[in-house]
Formats: structure tokens, C-alpha cells, sequence
């Protein structure tokens, strides 16, 4: 990475801190993502953003502060980021994936919470995470009661607007998403001074469409027999979309997409023959939490699929683009956003739902259920979902870990024995 320090000391980093974190990564990310054999060249790309995380897209926007934009931080796939964008701001995704974070976080909030909220407090509090502090708003929304209270800290430390989402499904809880999404777009408004139009929500709209196209090209090519991309690199690209330039983003996974679908004809893949087909489901997997998908893949098995907040759920639903009023719009997203089956919601059985059909898409044989410690919801709902998976004689087995690496060796136990027995079968 290049040298960034007069960047990051205009923006209030602990520099001294945030060099232990830039040490670790490097050697990381080698570790994981350069020993793959065959990896596609136009990775490159993702090499490179992970390579200047903390520089080139924070200079970026950096730059566009200096002209006047304004920067938003986001943490969850139910925020809008059409609104955002037509209020020409710059959406980032800014959910933590590391442990390095942990001990700052447990400055302010409880120590046996999520490790995922755990770090996003550390990363903001401890002064490590440059994305953090490019932000002049943070967004966040009623998914979970740890984040609930997380926001409250945050609100001691830099702006913050909260979107409460309802933990049901009813008619009138679309009413109430339709006007929170009223509400954070006269927020926006007054954040940025400019006004949002139906017009600009159109273009915005077919923007992140565009976005969400690209992803699902991505993913239709994991389909065929031997995935021509790993597990790993499609992680990757997902977790990057969340706070790239989204019109670049598009380009360059559409040119990644080119590629795969040449090696495809080719009949080129990444995997051996016999691996296993994973589908993960479970939590979302923030940078540069890899481990599960290193874990799985250094195991003889091939991921091929995610129903996680950094898999399908991200871009498989596409807003509709007919809307030409506020309402129709407000109405349209709305809807879009509440396709997405979080396992806040009660009851969720469209998850279930939706956990059977990927599974099929992608002839999966197998799933793998990841929770973090501490995330209530999602551990809650795997009795649902290894019931329901049964029923279809779906094989189902139930990772819960940290970010730490102790318990790599045991899982890595485990799945080898999971993979076997869907050998077996």
C-alpha cells in the first residue's frame, strides 16, 4: 500500500495502532487468497482494492468530501442505498470482520456480545478504521438488539440516523418501511443539501441495478459442474462491492464475468471433480473474515453458493425500475427490501424457503449453518431449518465461531467428516 499517513492523520487515525492492523493483512490475505492454483486473472482487480483498503477508495473519497459530497456508512442490506445515491452521496459498507478490533469494542460494549458489532464499536472507538471517519453520517436499523444499542454509543461519537424495521411482515409493517424510507430520504436531503427527486431515484436505481446484475452474472456461473472461480474470490468480490464506486465495481466484476464465462466454455474449473458442493447460509461474513470459506475449501469442499447478507441476499431481488413519483417509489423500494429474509423477522419461514431452492439452483450437495456466538436469531433458527431440511433429505451441518483462528483445526475436523458422510450418501 502506498504511504497514506498525512490521509489518515487528517482523519483522527491512531497511527500507531492502525500499523499493527496494515501489518497483519498483507500476510493474511496471501495466505488465503494468493496460494489458490488457477485463480482467474481479472482478480487482479480485487487484489488490488484489498491491497490499498485502507488507501486508494478512502483517498477517493477523501476527495469527494473536498468537493462537497457527502460520505454515509451503512451496516446492513436493508438500508437503501438508492436513496443515498440520488442524494449524491457516497454509500460504505462498514461492518468489521476481524477480531483486532475486539478489544477496543469491549471499551463500550458488553464483552459476550457479537463479534460483529463487537469490532464495528472497536473499529469506530479504537480510531483503526479510516472508513469509519471519512463518514459524515452513519445509517443504522432496528435488525438485532445488540445493534440497537450499538447505535446509542455511536451516537456519542458522530451523527447517526436509525431506521426502524419491523420484525414482521405485515401490510402494515410495509406501510411503516415505506415511511421510514420517507424519513431517511428527507434526512438525506438535509444532510446534503440536495434535494431528491423521483427522477434522480430512477437513475439511481438503475445504478445499483446495474450492480446487482453483474453479482447474479457472477453467481449463475458457480451453477455448472466445476465452478470456474472459488468460493473465496466470489466472497471476496461480494464483500468489496459494498463499498467500492459502484459504477466501476460493475465494470470490473462484468469483465471478471467475461472471463468465467470463457473458462466455462473451456470447461475450465476450479475445484476437483468430486468436491463437494457447499451452500453456506447464515450470518454475513464482513472483510476479512475468509475463514469459513478457507476452512471449507482447504477441506476438499467447493463453496458454491451463499444465502448470507454477503451472498445472494445482497443482489438477488432487483428494485423495480417503472416507478415515476416519490410514492411510487417509496412503495417499489420498500417492497424490494422487505424480499430480503433476515432472520430478525418473525416468523422467517420464507428462509427456509429460500435455503431449499439455492440449495437446488446450485445442486448443492450439502449445507453448512454459520453463526457467530451470541447472535441469537440466527442460532435460534436452526432448529427450523434443520428440520425442514430433513424433509428434504438435505444433509445440514452447524458451524458457531468467532473470528479467531483456535478452532480452525476443529472444524476442520468436522467438516472433513460431513463431507465424507455426503460422500457416502
Amino acid at each position: 500500500m502506498a504511504d497514506y499517513k498525512e490521509l489518515w492523520t487528517s482523519l483522527d487515525i491512531d497511527l500507531e495502532k492502525h500499523d499493527q492492523l496494515c501489518a497483519v493483512l498483507p500476510e493474511f490475505y496471501g495466505e488465503i487468497y494468493m496460494q489458490q492454483e488457477n485463480r482467474p486473472e481479472a482478480m487482479n482487480y480485487y487484489n488490488f482494492v484489498v491491497s490499498e483498503i485502507h488507501g486508494y477508495r478512502v483517498q477517493e473519497l477523501a476527495d469527494m468530501r473536498k468537493d462537497g459530497k457527502k460520505v454515509v456508512g451503512t451496516f446492513c442490506v436493508y438500508v437503501p442505498d438508492e436513496i443515498i445515491v440520488a442524494a449524491n452521496a457516497a454509500s460504505v459498507g462498514l461492518c468489521a470482520g476481524s477480531e483486532f478490533w475486539h478489544p477496543d469494542g469491549e471499551k463500550v460494549v458488553p464483552r459476550n456480545t457479537c463479534p460483529l458489532v463487537k469490532a464495528a464499536a472497536g473499529a469506530l472507538v479504537g480510531n483503526t478504521c479510516p472508513y469509519f471517519k471519512s463518514c459524515d453520517m452513519l445509517v443504522g436499523e432496528t435488525t438485532c438488539d445488540a445493534k440497537k444499542k450499538l447505535w446509542e454509543t455511536f451516537a456519542e461519537y458522530t451523527p447517526i440516523h436509525v431506521m426502524n424495521l419491523s420484525s414482521m411482515k405485515r401490510e402494515q409493517d410495509y406501510i411503516n418501511w415505506q415511511g421510514e424510507i420517507k424519513l431517511f430520504k428527507e434526512r438525506m436531503e438535509e444532510l446534503t443539501g440536495v434535494e431528491v427527486t423521483a427522477e434522480k431515484l430512477s437513475e439511481s436505481t438503475k445504478l445499483l441495478n446495474d450492480k446487482r446484475r453483474a453479482l447474479q452474472r457472477l453467481y449463475e456461473t458457480r451453477k455448472v459442474a466445476n465452478p470456474p472461480i472459488s468460493g473465496k474470490d466470489a466472497l471476496l468480490v461480494t464483500q468489496i462491492a459494498f463499498y467500492d464506486d459502484p459504477a466501476r465495481f460493475t465494470q470490473m466484476t462484468n469483465q471478471l464475468c467475461d472471463e468465467l464465462e470463457k473458462r466455462i466454455e473451456n470447461g475450465e474449473g476450479v475445484f476437483e471433480k468430486k468436491a463437494p458442493r457447499i451452500l453456506i447460509t447464515g450470518i454475513p461474513m464482513a472483510i476479512p473474515n475468509w475463514k469459513l470459506h478457507h476452512i471449507i475449501e482447504t477441506s476438499g469442499g467447493a463453496v458454491v453458493a451463499e444465502e448470507t447478507c454477503t451472498g445472494v441476499k445482497y443482489f438477488q431481488n432487483l428494485v423495480d425500475e417503472s416507478a415515476s413519483t416519490l410514492e411510487d417509489h417509496y412503495k417499489i423500494l420498500a417492497d424490494r427490501y422487505l424480499k430480503t429474509n433476515c432472520a430478525c423477522f418473525t416468523p422467517n419461514t420464507s428462509r427456509i424457503d429460500d435455503i431449499v431452492r439455492l440449495y437446488k439452483e446450485y445442486a448443492a450437495d450439502g449445507v453448512v449453518y454459520y453463526t457467530l456466538p451470541f447472535c441469537t436469531t440466527y442460532a435460534a433458527e436452526f432448529k427450523a431449518v434443520k428440520e425442514a431440511l430433513a424433509k428434504e433429505n438435505i444433509p445440514v451441518i452447524n458451524i458457531e465461531s468467532d473470528y479467531g483462528l483456535e478452532d480452525a483445526g476443529q472444524i476442520k475436523t468436522r467438516l472433513e467428516a460431513f463431507f465424507e458422510m455426503i460422500g457416502n450418501k
